[in-house]
């Protein structure tokens, strides 16, 4: 009898991952974004955003504060749309990729910030110089079993960085006073989640 309950309880819990107390998820890159907006000429905002990126994440759902993420980024992948500004920002005045292929982020604690929001302490390394930072999130979203049988959970996440607190210090001044590249950057993470299986 009692292995007969056992056995319900495990197909049960496989059948339904949302009541798994922990479980492992990758990014699926197809249906997610990491994008940035950094201030220019002291007028407008340039939008750009990495297209290479994985990552992985231990959802605990019993306490979500003892979930985990990691997540690497290519650096060569950035673009904004614009080739000239794009091989710019790839060369040693920026992210200088030859040197600094990745950037990562690994996080080191996560406290609950209000309904579905959470505050996600973390190490940023990026231009070879690790920096704790704080990623606002919503989510991560309950799970979904997509068409073809996948299972599937979203999270979005938004942080802002002083890019001079990394290294990234080139600038140029303007006539009329300030400066053609801002300091700080707002990045932004779209994610779609595939429970591993």
């Amino acid at each position: 009898m009692k292995r007969t309950i056992t056995a319900i309880s495990t197909i049960i819990t496989l059948a339904l991952p949302g009541l798994a107390a922990a479980s492992s998820w990758t990014i699926d890159q197809d249906h997610s974004n990491v994008g940035f907006k950094v201030r220019h000429l002291m007028v407008s905002n340039v939008k750009g955003e990495f297209r290479s990126f994985n990552g992985t994440l231990e959802i605990d759902d019993k306490d979500v504060t003892k979930s985990k993420v990691a997540v690497n980024i290519e650096t060569p992948s950035i673009t904004t749309g614009v080739t000239k500004r794009d091989d710019h920002l790839k060369s040693p005045d920026f992210f200088d990729v030859a040197k600094y292929p990745t950037m990562t982020f690994v996080s080191k604690k996560v406290k609950k910030a209000g309904n579905d929001k959470l505050k996600v302490y973390g190490d940023l390394t990026l231009h070879g110089v690790t920096r704790e930072v704080v990623l606002d999130v919503e989510g991560p979203t309950k799970a979904y079993k997509d068409p073809w049988g996948n299972i599937k959970r979203g999270v979005s996440a938004t942080t802002k960085i002083n890019r001079k607190d990394f290294g990234l210090t080139w600038n140029a001044a303007i006539e009329s006073g300030g400066v053609v590249v801002g300091d700080e950057v707002t990045i932004a993470l779209e994610v779609e989640l595939l429970q591993k299986k």
